[in-house]
């Protein structure tokens, strides 16, 4: 299973370009399937481009960093 400190460590790689942008995000859970969810913040919760930054932002460097990440969710 996928430490909650792993993640949080790969997190906190893509937050200052996350915050350059009035956002953030914050880690809520990782289940035992792999799956990472988090809750976007700030200026990111709400953007229309959110799921485009989960996607191509979060999720990529959360499975270079993390390769037994399956997905990452917004909740």
């Amino acid at each position: 299973m996928i430490s909650k400190e792993s993640v949080q460590e790969a997190l906190d790689l893509i937050r200052p370009a996350l915050q350059a942008d009035g956002g953030d995000v914050q880690l809520v859970d990782v289940t035992e399937e792999g799956v990472v969810q988090v809750a976007l913040q700030g200026a990111c919760r709400g953007c229309p481009m959110s799921q485009l930054t989960l996607a191509n932002g979060v999720e990529r460097v959360l499975k270079e960093q993390l390769p037994e990440v399956v997905r990452v969710e917004a909740v």
